[in-house]
């Protein structure tokens, strides 16, 4: 029992101490992110309150060394970023370092004059030691070093980072729109995903964003370059005045005392100005984004053995002039030297190594696995090496636009969103031709010529254009390769002229079109009843998966798009599916009775908003023994003669109804109007069939033609 007791109290410590020490992990990560969301203003406020609070001698040397070491972290930080991005934040540090230096320089100055007259040491060590230290304790000298700091600083590096930083700016604001473009060439061509096209675009923008904003930072450096001499001035003016009336000092022993603080004051602050500035440099003028700064010196300006050599000797043939310092020249042209000969003897063992198997061969020589099989494309363009201008953004082609909008076109039509087109180019075909390929086999094939125009005719055009006489790869109509000069001409004429570009996104949009149905594959499936569950996700989840599965769905929807009925309408579709699913189980027969479901749209497909129907008939003998073949009870038996009577007949007939402007419908019984739909498909692709059931009562037939018969 006493056991019992002791593991019970320990299992209750236990949990208590962990309780304690999630609430201990839970506080201290709150205060963290509070330190993160108000360390930044209450670090501006410090900054900015250090100018108007007075400040002890120790804390001036602790913000003064805080202030170079604050200087050489951002310098090392810059030397060592390999892209823009990688140091986003500069234009801020420099902005709050310019506020800390100016800040320090204020509250020195109130120092200097105050107590400036006790002695070097009255504004705290760190400017004791630059007034002494650096200058030998001579405020002459010490004027002299500031004025070179100020024109190093000023004139050469604050001056040449403002300009690089002005160019840079302009000139990434202009390739601003080539880049995004590019970007959507890239996700056009499915070279990269949506989710790496939305990271690239945001990159170019916030580098965009960080040029414009070092354009404007560099004006800090420029200012507090000038800043720090007015101060130095007011300084040695004011401590001078202040020492000779304040406190009676002689005019050499104020200017010893005062100019000397002013001088060291100077100093401190301009030095790490001097590397604030050279940190903005190094960020404004760096080229590349593969290797850092010092990578990039080390291997360009160091990595030549020629250039050493001749460097080496001409170093050593100066050092071997009279009057000159023959050891020291000496040394130097020694140590390149040596350094040219350890180079050139690297370069020669890696040129005399063993070459690295080519890829080829190292594949060949290496066992099988599943990375040899690469993937099918769904859906692919290969074109000839003379249209690669087509798709290639540099040389104005726009193809690539021209297939997105293609895209967008048949997902707002159609009811899906396609896969991507991946494009290459294939040598083996003509220099002017393309083909489209749907899972690796080829669907259609053209050939279209760049800087040329495709006059198509209607039906209506007569007169004979100059050029190539060809057909339109999309509609198979007569047409003509004619040259831009006869573009009115043509037009004129009644022909329909398009560019190269158009031709063949016109040429893909009707193929996917017909191939819709090999388009829906799984995967679209899934994102298809993904993008519908987000408006109706009540719906989706009472039938996807519970009463039809996903293969199910896939197969109506294809059955569908095999007849070219639109699936945008979803939402119905996927009601009448829960209507009948659970009596029905054949997709055909859900597809039959989702089409009379969406009657009004079909017909509305076929013939727009008129309410009377012109349509195809069958004469009532022939469909009675039509009829009777196709439903026997011992299978569909039409005579092959019937059979290819009929859809003569039906192409025919489809073809001058057509020429009259009407849209070509044949309407039948019910009980065969799959099979003549698949009957006539091949001979008359364009030819729509519908059952009676499919004819809404708000709609009137007129039969305009009839099939083995007259009308």
């Amino acid at each position: 029992m006493n056991s019992t007791a002791r593991s019970l109290q320990t299992l209750l410590q236990g949990v208590t101490g962990s309780r304690l020490g999630t609430q201990a992990g839970a506080r201290l990560g709150m205060l963290g992110t509070l330190l993160k969301t108000l360390g930044a203003p209450v670090f501006i406020v410090m900054v900015l309150a250090m100018m108007v609070l007075p400040l002890p001698p120790f804390a001036l040397d602790l913000l003064f060394t805080f202030n170079i070491a604050m200087a050489l972290m951002v310098m090392m930080v810059a030397a060592n970023m390999v892209r823009p991005l990688d140091f986003a934040s500069f234009p801020t540090v420099l902005l709050v370092t310019t506020l800390l230096r100016l800040s320090l320089n204020v509250a020195s100055t109130r120092v200097v004059l105050l107590e400036g007259h006790k002695g070097a040491a009255a504004a705290g060590k760190v400017i004791e030691s630059f007034g002494h230290f650096l200058v030998g304790g001579n405020f002459a000298v010490g004027l002299i070093v500031f004025a070179i700091l100020v024109v190093i600083n000023f004139i050469v590096v604050t001056k040449g980072a403002e300009r690089i930083a002005e160019v840079g700016a302009r000139f990434t604001l202009d390739a601003m729109p080539g880049k995004q473009m590019a970007i959507d060439a890239d996700l056009n061509a499915g070279l990269i995903d949506e989710k790496t096209a939305k990271r690239r675009r945001i990159e170019v923008g916030e580098e965009a964003e960080f040029f414009g904003s070092m354009d404007g930072a560099s004006k800090f450096v420029r200012g507090d370059a000038i800043a720090g001499m007015l101060i130095l001035v007011i300084n040695i003016v004011g401590g001078f005045i202040i020492g000779v009336v304040s406190h009676g000092l002689s005019a050499g022993d104020a200017a010893d005392r005062y100019v000397l603080l002013a001088v060291g004051d100077a100093l401190v602050a301009q030095i790490p100005g001097l590397l604030i500035s050279v940190a903005a440099a190094m960020v404004v003028s760096r080229v590349g984004k593969e290797q850092n700064i010092g990578s990039q010196i080390g291997s360009q300006v160091f990595g030549s053995s020629k250039a050493l050599g001749v460097t080496a000797g001409i170093v050593g043939t100066l050092g071997l002039i009279p009057g000159m310092p023959h050891l020291v020249f000496g040394l130097i042209a020694v140590a390149i030297g040596t350094l040219a000969w350890w180079i050139k003897r690297r370069d020669a063992q890696a040129k005399a190594a063993p070459p690295a198997p080519p890829p080829d061969a190292q594949l060949a020589n290496a066992e099988a696995s599943w990375d040899d099989l690469l993937p099918v494309d769904t859906l692919g363009l290969e074109v000839g090496y003379r249209l690669i201008a087509l798709v290639d953004k540099t040389r104005q082609g726009d193809l690539l636009s021209r297939i997105k909008g293609v895209r967008k076109k048949f997902a707002q039509e159609v009811g899906f969103l396609p896969p991507a087109v991946h494009i290459r180019d294939n040598l083996e075909l003509k220099p002017s031709a393309y083909r489209v390929l749907l899972r690796g086999a080829v669907v259609g094939e053209g050939e279209a010529y760049p800087g040329m125009l495709l006059a198509i005719n209607p039906g209506g055009a007569t007169v004979k254009l100059p050029g190539t006489v060809t057909i339109d790869p999309a509609f198979g109509l007569p047409a003509t390769w004619i040259e831009e000069r006869q573009r009115d001409l043509a037009q004129m004429n009644g022909f329909t002229v398009v560019d190269c570009a158009t031709v063949v996104a016109t040429h893909l949009s009707h193929l996917m079109q017909v191939n819709a149905a090999r388009l829906l594959g799984r995967t679209e499936t899934q994102q298809l009843v993904e993008h519908v569950t987000k408006q109706a996700p009540k719906l989706i989840e009472d039938v996807i998966p519970k009463m039809v599965g996903i293969a199910t769905v896939q197969k109506v929807l294809q059955l569908l798009l095999e007849e070219g009925v639109h699936i945008r309408d979803m939402r119905s579709i996927v009601e009448c599916i829960a209507e009948f699913a659970a009596t029905v189980t054949d997709p055909a027969e859900l597809a039959r009775r989702i089409r009379v479901h969406l009657a009004p749209a079909i017909v509305q497909q076929i013939y727009g908003p008129t309410k009377e129907l012109d349509v195809i008939a069958l004469e009532p003998e022939l469909e009675r023994m039509v009829t009777q073949a196709l439903t026997s009870p011992h299978g569909a038996a039409l005579d092959p003669g019937v059979a290819d009577t009929l859809t003569r007949e039906a192409a025919n007939t489809a073809r001058k109804q057509e020429d009259l402007g009407q849209p070509a419908c044949l309407l039948v019984p019910d009980v065969i109007r799959v099979p003549m739909a698949r009957l006539l498909k091949r001979a008359a692709p364009r030819l729509k069939v519908l059952g009676h059931s499919e004819i809404p009562e708000t709609h009137s037939i007129r039969i305009g033609s009839i099939i083995g018969g007259t009308a």
